[in-house]
């Protein structure tokens, strides 16, 4: 085990940003980078932005869906730390997308029924019901998997470097995301949670195809699963 170790440290000090775009590392580094995507493309950061807008644009109270929004998401992200270990990381990540790509259409038929003046009653309700449900699957998963995939994934050789960009796509793509949700709310209500509907159907495929369970492996193991080496 020291040996393989000591090899590890020989190689990350001779190594460079180019590494990280060798064939072999290729996998790894379309997952890290494709779970930051659908970590932000979701729609999270913009929705938790513009929250009250989305309330009063529904009906439902700004301050209570704000003060109740708060106490529940804490607890739900609590349960996700918990899980983790018990379920693993692609179980979780995949229930994860499919509840948000759930939660994402069913707001977004609350709005059409809006638009149609059909069940004015109901609206308010089931548009804080559903982002509670967004959240709540956000939070066990998408919400904060991808930084612990990405801890696991990366070997020694490339880890801060790939940990860079993957970090840099995060921010980046969150930042545009927290911009045009303001404009694309403006345009269509509905529209834009089909949008985010429609990235968690593809997170659903993207996790299901190219994510690894990382739960319980070491590093060696991964890299050979990911690698295609022994």
């Amino acid at each position: 085990m020291f040996q393989v170790m000591t090899k590890m440290l020989e190689e990350d000090s001779k190594s460079s940003f180019c590494d990280m775009f060798q064939k072999k590392y290729r996998r790894t580094l379309v997952i890290g980078i494709g779970l930051m995507l659908i970590q932000q493309l979701s729609g999270a950061s913009g929705i938790t932005f513009y929250s009250n807008a989305i309330f009063r644009k529904a009906g439902f109270s700004e301050r209570l869906g704000s003060m109740i929004f708060g106490v529940f998401v804490i607890p739900k992200a609590l349960i996700g730390m918990i899980l983790v270990d018990k379920w693993g990381r692609r179980p979780l990540l995949l229930a994860s997308a499919v509840g948000m790509s759930i939660g994402s259409l069913l707001i977004g038929v609350s709005f059409t029924l809006q638009e149609m003046n059909l069940l004015p009653e109901l609206i308010p309700a089931l548009v804080f019901i559903n982002i509670l449900v967004y959240f709540g699957f956000f939070a066990i998963g998408i919400g904060g998997l991808p930084w612990v995939i990405m801890s696991e994934i990366f070997p020694i050789n490339i880890k801060v470097s790939a940990g860079t960009i993957v970090a840099l796509t995060s921010w980046t793509t969150g930042w545009f995301v927290s911009y045009a949700f303001n404009f694309m709310f403006e345009w269509s209500a509905q529209g834009t949670f089909y949008i985010f509907a429609m990235v968690g159907g593809m997170s659903l495929i993207f996790i299901w195809m190219l994510v690894p369970e990382t739960k319980g492996q070491s590093l060696e193991e991964l890299q050979a699963s990911l690698t295609g080496t022994t």
